[in-house]
């Protein structure tokens, strides 16, 4: 998913001899504009793009407490999904299954709102920054927090939920042969009548192939007196059906400037097949939702019915 951050992102032209996918190939990022975000790049010119979301960020595991900067900032308080999930588990109930939940910017909100929440994902420190937030606010928040360290393509699950998410694209993160699989587990686990929703970034197949290579500028918001940017550049191979990303962030403080880079790797959906295995796994669809990315690309929401 491209998660809304409520900014608009200019498109930096990409060269047509581009590198190949994979951080060692890719070139140094480009210093960000000095001006405010709204004015237009040096020549050679950035086009706005009609778009507020960012490519792929969701699936980046902060990997030290400065980088959490760039994943949280943008997928916590900017983020209109969990106001979109938040109203999906009231009208569903839990208790609430968040399938990579990175450090809880899901469900920590679901928990002060009362749900119950089994949150699970990966990375222990991602885990254990959710299991503190829940502590700062509080025990009432806390108790009702349950984190499950594990790899969604090889989930085991031991209850059952009214409500699963696979929110963040996450369904991106998990290769396309183990996709039926852990739909197969979920769907296993949710109550009668209980609801999987996902989403996931939809690319039109002549769209990639005309332009496999995509970068993207934009500001990180701080609070903390550092001016952030960062730059994201997706390459994505058909061969594959594979998309790697890599975001170059230069931190511009008082008295220095700190270059970061962070990489991941997704997988290409197709919605097609994507479907063809939700029914597979005794899963409905009764909603699709779409948002316009660009001219190439939808934001694609699925809530999915298990039989009653």
């Amino acid at each position: 998913m491209h998660t809304p951050s409520g900014t608009f992102l200019p498109v930096m032209p990409v060269a047509p001899t581009a590198p190949a996918a994979g951080a060692g190939a890719l070139a140094p990022a480009p210093a960000p504009p000095a001006a405010h975000p709204a004015a237009p790049y040096p020549a050679g010119g950035a086009v706005p793009a009609p778009a507020d979301f960012l490519p792929g960020l969701e699936s980046v595991s902060p990997a030290t407490e400065d980088a959490v900067w760039l994943h949280d900032a943008l997928l916590g308080p900017h983020s209109a999904d969990i106001v979109r999930y938040l109203s999906l588990a009231r009208r569903c109930g839990g208790p609430v299954l968040d399938l990579g939940c990175g450090s809880g910017r899901l469900a920590v909100p679901f928990a002060r709102q009362g749900f119950s929440v089994e949150a699970i994902d990966r990375d222990a420190d991602g885990l254990e920054r959710l299991r503190a937030w829940g502590r700062r606010i509080g025990p009432q928040v806390a108790r009702r927090l349950v984190t499950t360290r594990a790899e969604l393509a090889e989930l085991r699950l031991r209850r059952t939920y009214r409500l699963a998410l696979l929110a963040g694209a996450m369904i991106a993160a998990v290769p396309p042969h183990a996709r039926p699989g852990l739909l197969r587990e979920i769907a296993a686990h949710l109550e009668p009548g209980g609801v999987l929703a996902l989403d996931f970034t939809a690319h039109r197949p002549r769209g990639l192939a005309e332009e496999p290579v995509r970068t993207w500028a934009f500001p990180v918001p701080r609070f903390d007196g550092v001016e952030e940017w960062a730059v994201a550049r997706q390459v994505f191979d058909l061969g594959d059906m594979s998309e790697g990303i890599a975001y170059h962030c230069v931190r511009t403080g008082k008295l220095s400037t700190e270059r970061v880079v962070r990489t991941t790797r997704k997988w290409i959906v197709d919605p097609r097949r994507l479907e063809a295995d939700l029914r597979a796994a005794g899963l409905r669809v009764e909603h699709r939702g779409h948002h316009r990315i660009d001219e190439r690309t939808d934001s694609v929401l699925l809530v999915c019915r298990a039989r009653a």
